[in-house]
Parts: structure tokens; C-alpha cells; sequence
């Protein structure tokens, strides 16, 4: 019996030993096939195929639909949703943007009629305003050299467009970015960005009296050269971005005739024909404050007034002006090419964005209308969150878009080619009402055409106009000429304004007639009616 249990004790030892054995022999190997690994080259496309393998069971055996989208109106908005995580547009931001637009009448006035030899009284040393314009001079390739007449024009708009040049510094930090990411593009010199400052008041809407048009202030003939696409519902001279490009090229060619960036300047806003002549009547002279005087009044003040804003841009604190930071950049927005016609109000009421908004990021499109034709691309820009709602709602969206007009009462205007435009040479007897009904078109929309501000017209004065020939209409119940209007109201000759009537309510009773008919034809200048007022109907 003890000899047995030695038998077992010694069995029991020998089992432990090899366990042992074989636990430290394991670790060993473990140990040598994790330097095997360590020391071999990575088999990537081993693992990019374990990769597919992988996305290959997940497959799906049949074909996956797409669910449809469909929209639900909540409390007159459509509740597309979006990132929680979005920023909220800054409406303060947007308002100053906005109200912006009325000052380009300010600044054309000042500009055009600058008189650069007046006084004007501002507590300005006139040695420190020396010291700082040789370091602009040294900063900047023009030719900033102090003048009394400099002087004066500094002082003007310190004084006189002080409050003008505090908004400017506002809205200047929505389009300088941008601006001077394509003048550096096109080699051209950064400080040129003051100059839509002078041109347009940073207006991308603002008209000239003679047509010219957007930031850069492009007339048509200069556009086209650029390729700037003008049609009836869209006009890039008005597009920030296209307008800039144009300008930047446009500016580039002019230094590139000249060698001389103030001359550049000059036949940027009068033509290089003029400062030809004004060369050859100063006798061979090539400085601009030396031709000054023989070049067109407008463009005399033209140079002192984008010398004087950009040294008040570059000294702003020193004189008392604030520049105040701003939440949205111009780069904080987002685009997408449209898939079909859509309106402001639609975009409006389908993404939550304001119509308001919605002009000042798209200026382009002069009817409110996002068009669509084959083999062009428009865009629709919206603030970053909005842009969210719209492309993941996109076809939702243009579902509804088509659903709503295929039940509108009024089709749009359809697509005029500026191309195909007439130019009609004002007569004795004419007045607009009268040209506008000649040719089927409306008395603001000559105004518009033609940049003109009043009524009046002169006898020989040319007006562009785009006539309904021009027009891809497909209807002759949609034209607009004042017989098929006479018609239309035929059986109804005179309205009579009731409780809740507007000129817009009653403009919709009487297909072909539109707001402006009623003003003209009833003597109305703004928007007030009476009730029990009878309105003519026609032009009879």
C-alpha cells in the first residue's frame, strides 16, 4: 500500500513537471511568433480583401428603394429637418446687408459730382496724413502721393459719407474674402477690392442711370466680353462671384494696355478711349493727377474717391470708426445647382429661409426665380444649415416644387434671350406707357431694362427692350400686348375696390393684367386703394 501511494506521489510530480514544461515551451513560442510577426511586412491587400469580403455578405440580395419623401406642412412651414448642431443666421447681419442696397445712390451722387478742389474743414494733420500715405505708396503698387486735392476728398469722406464708410467696414467683411481670393487669383493687386466700395456700394443690385450693373458696375456690351450671361430672369453681373472674376480680367487687360495701375483705373470707369484723348490733350502727359483735368468730370473724382476709401479702410481706428465683427463670412454659405424652375417664396417656405435672405445671397436672379434650362447650371446659395434641409430633402422638394406649378393659375414668364433683344429710338408724343404698350411689356420693366429712375424720356433717347417675339411662349392666351389684355377684361371694364381688395388680389382676378397696368392706368403711385374706388381695367 505505501509502495503504491511513492507509485502515485511520483506520477503526480512528473504530470506537474510536464504541465510546467509545457506552459514555459507555449510562452516561448508565443513569444518567437509574435517577433515573426512584428519583423514581417504587412499583407495590406490580404486585409483590403478581408475588407470585401466583409461588404460582400453584408450585400443586399435585391434591389433597395429609396422611401418616398413626402412633405408635411406644420403651421404654414414645412417641418424639414435637419443637424441639431446647425448655427442660427444672424438676422442682425443680414439686416444691415440689406439695407445696404440704398446707399448706391448715395455714393454714385458723391462720385460722379465729387468736387476734389473744395475745403472741407476735419481736424486732420496734414503732415501725419503725409506720413501715412507713403506708407500706402510703399504698401501698394499705385501711385499715392499726398495733394491738397487728395487731401480734400479724404476729408469729405470723413466728414460728409462718415456714416456711409462705418457700414462699408461692416459689409465689407461679407465680399473682401472673396474678392481677394480672385484678384489674387488673376495677379492683380489686393487693394482693387476697395474699389466696388466706389462702384457699387457693395450692392450686387446696384443699377447706374446708364445701365451699368452689380458690384463691379459692368455695362452689357463689357459683360458679354467677359461672358456674363444676361437673360430675362438671371443677370451675372449682379453674381458676386462671376462679377469678380470678370472684373479681376477685365482690370488685369487694362494694367496690361496702360502699365499704369491709376490709368488702369480711370479706363476701368470711362473707357481707354477717353484716357487716350485725355494723354493726347494734356501733350503726352501719363500721370493721372496730370490728365485729370481733360478726362470726363465723373471719372476726374473717380481715382481721389478709391484713394480716399482705401486709406480710410486702412486707418479706420485712427479716425474714430469701428470695425465691428461679424458672424457670417461669405465662405459660410453653401451651393447647389437647381434641378428645376423654383422661386424665392417656395425656397422661403420650404427651408425656413427668409426671402430677404435669400436676395442678398442670390442677386443674380432678377425675378426672384431660379430658372432651369438644359445645359446650363444656376445655383441656389443658402446659409450652411439651410443647405442641409434642401439637399436632404432635394427630392421631395422638387416634387412638391412641380406640384405647385402645375396649379398655378398665372404661368411664369417664360426664358428671353438678351440677344434677341430691339432697341427702340424714343419719337415725338411717346411717353413709357405708351412704348410699354406698343410692345407688349410693362412700364417698370422698360425702367428696369433701361436704368431709369423717373418717367421721363427724351425724344431720340434709345430704350433697350425685350419684346414678346423674343419670348419662348407657347400660348397666345399667355401674351401680354395691351389688345389681348383689352380683351381679357372685356366683360369686366372697371373694377370696384371691396373690403380686403389689394392691387395684387385684384392684378390676380384679371389674367394679363399686372400691378403696374392699374397703377398706369388709374394714376396710383403706391399701393393705396379706397374701397367703392372704380378702376379702369384697360388702357382705354
Amino acid at each position: 500500500m505505501m509502495k503504491l501511494k511513492n507509485i502515485g506521489l511520483v506520477l503526480c510530480c512528473l504530470f506537474t513537471v510536464s504541465l510546467m514544461a509545457q506552459q514555459k515551451d507555449g510562452t516561448r513560442k508565443k513569444q518567437r511568433k509574435n517577433k515573426v510577426v512584428q519583423e514581417a511586412p504587412v499583407d495590406t491587400i490580404a486585409m483590403d480583401m478581408e475588407g470585401v469580403e466583409q461588404i460582400e455578405l453584408l450585400e443586399s440580395p435585391g434591389q433597395l428603394e429609396d422611401s418616398p419623401a413626402i412633405l408635411v406642412k406644420v403651421s404654414d412651414k414645412y417641418n424639414l429637418s435637419d443637424r441639431k448642431d446647425a448655427a442660427k443666421y444672424d438676422k442682425l447681419w443680414l439686416k444691415e446687408l440689406y439695407d445696404n442696397q440704398s446707399l448706391f445712390d448715395s455714393i454714385y451722387n458723391t462720385v460722379t459730382e465729387l468736387e476734389v478742389d473744395s475745403i472741407y474743414h476735419y481736424d486732420l494733420d496734414t503732415e501725419t496724413l503725409k506720413a501715412r500715405l507713403k506708407i500706402l505708396d510703399q504698401k501698394t503698387p499705385f501711385n499715392i502721393a499726398y495733394n491738397p486735392s487728395l487731401e480734400n476728398v479724404i476729408k469729405t469722406f470723413l466728414t460728409r459719407k462718415r456714416g456711409f464708410m462705418q457700414r462699408m467696414l461692416k459689409a465689407s467683411q461679407f465680399y473682401f474674402p472673396m474678392f481677394e481670393q480672385e484678384l489674387d487669383n488673376n495677379n492683380v493687386p489686393l487693394e482693387l477690392k476697395y474699389l466696388a466700395v466706389i462702384e457699387s456700394a457693395l450692392n450686387p443690385r446696384a443699377k447706374s442711370r446708364v445701365g451699368a450693373t452689380g458690384l463691379w458696375q459692368f455695362m452689357y456690351g463689357t459683360g458679354k466680353m467677359y461672358n456674363l450671361d444676361v437673360s430675362s430672369y438671371v443677370d451675372e453681373r449682379s453674381d458676386p462671384i462671376a462679377s469678380t472674376k470678370a472684373a479681376a480680367k477685365y482690370l488685369s487687360r487694362l494694367h496690361g494696355i496702360f502699365n499704369d495701375w491709376d490709368l488702369a483705373l480711370a479706363a476701368y470707369n470711362s473707357g481707354p478711349g477717353n484716357v487716350n484723348k485725355a494723354i493726347r490733350r494734356s501733350g503726352g502727359y501719363t500721370n493721372y493727377w496730370n490728365i485729370r483735368r481733360n478726362l470726363p468730370r465723373e471719372t476726374a473724382g473717380y481715382v481721389p474717391a478709391f484713394l480716399a476709401a482705401m486709406y480710410i479702410f486702412e486707418y479706420a481706428e485712427e479716425h474714430g470708426l469701428q470695425r465691428v465683427k461679424i458672424e457670417r463670412p461669405f465662405f459660410d454659405t453653401d451651393t447647389v445647382h437647381v434641378k428645376s424652375l423654383i422661386t424665392f417664396n417656395q425656397i422661403s417656405e420650404l427651408v425656413d429661409v427668409s426671402v430677404e435672405e435669400l436676395k442678398v445671397l442670390n442677386p443674380s436672379y432678377k425675378l426672384d426665380v431660379i430658372p432651369y434650362v438644359e445645359g446650363k447650371n444656376y445655383v441656389l446659395r443658402l446659409p450652411r444649415e439651410a443647405m442641409g434641409k434642401f439637399v436632404n430633402n432635394e427630392n421631395a422638394i422638387y416634387a412638391h416644387v412641380k406640384t405647385e406649378l402645375e396649379t398655378e393659375e398665372k404661368p411664369l414668364a417664360q426664358l428671353v434671350n438678351a440677344e434677341q433683344r430691339i432697341v427702340y429710338r424714343v419719337k415725338s408724343g411717346d411717353y413709357l406707357g405708351r412704348i410699354a404698350e406698343r410692345h407688349g411689356v410693362g412700364v417698370s420693366q422698360i425702367k428696369q431694362w433701361n436704368g431709369l429712375r423717373g418717367n421721363t424720356v427724351r425724344i431720340g433717347q434709345r430704350l433697350t427692350i425685350y419684346t414678346k417675339n423674343s419670348v419662348a411662349s407657347n400660348s397666345s392666351a399667355r401674351s401680354s400686348n395691351s389688345s389681348t389684355k383689352s380683351a381679357m377684361a372685356s366683360d369686366a371694364k372697371v373694377h370696384t375696390v371691396k373690403s380686403g381688395d389689394s392691387l395684387w388680389t385684384i392684378s390676380k382676378k384679371y389674367p394679363g393684367i399686372t400691378i403696374d397696368n392699374l397703377r398706369e392706368w388709374n394714376g396710383i403711385r403706391g399701393n393705396d386703394i379706397k374701397i367703392g374706388a372704380k378702376l379702369k381695367l384697360c388702357s382705354c
